[in-house]
């Protein structure tokens, strides 16, 4: 049996877990770390205490700091203050009762640990996700417009997403794991590289109440979430919904989502490609990241359009001003021979074509199987694609006899 402090000290570290849930039972664990209050058992987070890493020295299993007092110390010392001990052989003695407990096999080996936020984390994540259809994901992602996600392989689900609190989060919240939607960022080569993750509330399908809905990990510098593999065309953007949104109007054009202005700036291009489609946010960091990205594909060679929305983003457009609009103020952005990339939707052509009267500012459907231009469906005001100004469009009701 060990006598002197630092063998007892040495033996309690090799179980810090198993002290910490005794003799700290009001914390919890978070990742390599047991959260606590205080030394004394109290409720909260302030002291962290390592669950693991060598024997001695900094960054030793069993150590401990107290963020709130800048109190630190060993396992000793947990168990002193936690049992309220003064002497020395008192602490020992507890110590000595405590190691000559009867301990149960873990149930399973645990894999080696890995670095928090890495890749090789991002890939575990992965992993452990399970596809989209049918799923609270899917759910989130049809509320906001994005209903056909074939195609979408880069996107998975995962029911408990640890999540971790900022300074922002209540300190009394009552969950640290949401479902998550997960989507996997790769490179050119397909090699995963990081994941982005939405937390989502199980109650509503919309994002979790927390202040950070929204984090990627990994490496995400040059690569992104795609869609379809990039041959001569392709369309980036900021965010994985306006991808989506854009996906929904052009589902046969490779896609992907940077996840931010400054990766969009730096993202990596395809060899061969021949066409960049930017799909730009209406806000100055949007604009700056395009304007980037537009003259790195210049300098290479590629040729590089903007995509403008209406609102401030492609996915408010889907939802507030539909589909059809989405699809017509795409078609006159894009270049001629792009336009049959369009989803087309049959409308049935009108009685009277010469009775309909549209606005002078009204620009025809991107349509390719019907010779005569097709009107907008949606009935009310509008501002214009051409113009900006409001305008009335038509219905596409046929004209009445009158």
């Amino acid at each position: 049996m060990p006598r002197d402090a630092s063998e007892l000290a040495r033996r309690l570290a090799r179980d810090a877990e198993a002290v910490c849930r005794h003799y700290l039972s009001k914390g919890r664990r978070q990742g390599r770390y047991w959260t606590v209050g205080d030394v004394r058992n109290t409720p909260g987070r302030s002291m962290f205490v390592r669950l693991s890493g060598p024997e001695f020295g900094p960054g030793a299993a069993g150590h401990w700091t107290d963020a709130a007092s800048a109190e630190h110390g060993d396992l000793l010392d947990v168990i002193r203050e936690s049992c309220g001990l003064v002497e020395f052989r008192d602490v020992a003695e507890e110590a000595r009762r405590f190691l000559s407990l009867p301990r149960a096999e873990p149930p399973y080996e645990p894999r080696s640990p890995v670095p928090t936020g890495s890749p090789e984390a991002a890939r575990r994540l992965w992993a452990m996700s399970k596809p989209i259809a049918g799923t609270l994901a899917e759910a989130y992602l049809h509320a906001r417009g994005i209903e056909d996600l074939k195609g979408c392989e880069a996107l998975r689900f995962h029911p408990r997403c640890w999540y971790r609190g900022g300074d922002d989060d209540p300190r009394d919240q009552s969950r640290d794991a949401w479902p998550a939607l997960i989507s996997a960022v790769t490179a050119l080569d397909g090699t995963i590289t990081g994941v982005h993750r939405t937390w989502l509330d199980p109650a509503s399908a919309c994002k979790a109440p927390v202040s950070t809905p929204r984090r990627a990990m990994g490496l995400l510098l040059g690569n992104a979430v795609r869609f379809g593999c990039a041959v001569d065309v392709m369309i980036a953007g900021e965010g994985l919904e306006t991808i989506l949104s854009l996906r929904r109007a052009m589902p046969s054009v490779p896609a992907a989502a940077a996840l931010s202005a400054n990766h969009l700036a730096a993202l990596e291009l395809p060899a061969g490609l021949r066409r960049l489609y930017l799909a730009r946010d209406d806000d100055p960091a949007g604009h700056r990241a395009v304007e980037t990205l537009a003259d790195r594909a210049h300098a290479a060679g590629v040729e590089a359009l903007v995509l403008s929305p209406q609102l401030d983003d492609f996915n408010e457009d889907l939802r507030k001003l539909g589909a059809e609009v989405l699809k017509n103020g795409l078609c006159v952005q894009l270049a001629p021979d792009d336009r049959p990339r369009v989803r087309s939707t049959w409308l049935p052509p009108p009685r009277s074509v010469e009775k309909l009267k549209p606005p002078t500012t009204w620009r025809p459907t991107c349509s390719t199987t019907s010779s005569s231009p097709t009107p907008p469906t949606s009935i009310g005001r509008r501002r214009s694609w051409s113009s900006g100004s409001d305008t009335s469009l038509i219905s596409r009701r046929p004209a009445r006899d009158d």
